[in-house]
């Protein structure tokens, strides 16, 4: 294979664009990739302060790396989740990236700082584990984005994420969620803006951006995450990505332009029906946010807690998905 660039020998190939690559253009290729979508859905200003959602893994490290490449810097926030030897091993790949590179990076330890660490808070809420934890981090990553007067909070999200939220999204025909997927979310009373740059990406392409950048990263998956349905998603839309390259991306775009303006009122209309929480102060359907309630069963904290009704659970989305 030659790459499509420059005609040198290529390491990856890229079906979906029908295109190989050697490995300097193959990183210029995931660069200008975020440049398009940053550009495209005019997410970062000059001069705005950024904090990156980390995990330890490839997307949102991946991501940081690329963000600093294309002069856009920014901080690194890492949430202990206080998920066993998966939590301290993912926090270490977080903290030897940032020393490498000095970048700053922030933590958050659940447990010390709260009180519960996701699997206590998973039991006690009666929640799916990954909704404990996902609940955990939209909450807590702008709450210190907030604090610390960041103006954009960005997520590792990729190609592939959206494409499995979006199916199961249309699987049920959940408006409000709908109204929601898009690249970029506009700051609002209470949340921070919040932006995708990865949204043109695969994980092949991202796994493959670490290795040819020398970035260590977190290969396991995370113990809890067993029987998540986004996962078996994922599977579905990888079958139809193998037989028909470029499936997944005209999935996820071709709802952006022809699809999402349909929902987006639902999604506004959520939003308007938010308070802040008694608790702590972040937008929440309810008098007190999901994540307090959480935190209040953990640890055996009496607050006041609020009937949760239907339309209060789909509100939530607006509350943790902003």
């Amino acid at each position: 294979m030659k790459c499509r660039r420059c005609r040198e020998p290529a390491v990856i190939d890229v079906r979906r664009h029908n295109a190989a690559f050697c490995q300097p253009c193959f990183l210029h290729h995931c660069r200008e990739q975020v440049r398009r979508a940053i550009d495209e859905f005019d997410m970062v200003q000059p001069g705005e302060r950024m904090l990156v959602a980390v995990s330890g893994g490839k997307d949102s490290l991946g991501l940081w790396h690329i963000l600093s490449e294309l002069g856009y810097p920014a901080d690194g926030l890492y949430i202990g989740l206080g998920i066993g030897d998966y939590s301290d091993t993912s926090g270490r790949y977080a903290q030897e990236f940032a020393d490498r590179f000095g970048y700053t990076l922030r933590h958050v330890d659940i447990r010390d700082e709260y009180g519960f660490d996701v699997p206590t808070g998973s039991r006690a809420a009666k929640r799916a584990p990954c909704s404990a934890c996902g609940l955990s981090k939209r909450h807590l990553f702008n709450a210190v984005a907030m604090e610390h007067n960041y103006d954009v909070l960005a997520t590792g999200h990729n190609l592939d994420d959206e494409a499995a939220v979006l199916f199961g999204n249309v699987l049920r025909w959940e408006a409000g969620y709908l109204g929601r997927q898009y690249p970029i979310l506009p700051a609002t009373d209470g949340f921070v803006r919040k932006v995708k740059p990865l949204v043109r990406l695969g994980e092949r392409e991202l796994a493959a951006y670490c290795v040819l950048s020398d970035i260590d990263y977190i290969v396991e998956e995370c113990p809890m995450a067993a029987g998540n349905r986004h996962l078996g998603y994922k599977e579905v839309l990888n079958t139809i990505e193998e037989r028909s390259p470029g499936s997944k991306a005209a999935f996820v775009f071709g709802f952006l332009e022809h699809a999402h303006h349909r929902f987006a009122g639902d999604a506004t209309e959520e939003r308007e029906d938010l308070g802040p929480c008694t608790v702590c102060g972040a937008p929440t359907p309810g008098d007190i946010c999901a994540f307090c309630r959480m935190q209040a069963r953990a640890t055996g904290t009496r607050i006041p807690v609020t009937v949760t009704t239907s339309a209060t659970m789909t509100a939530e989305g607006a509350e943790l998905d902003h």
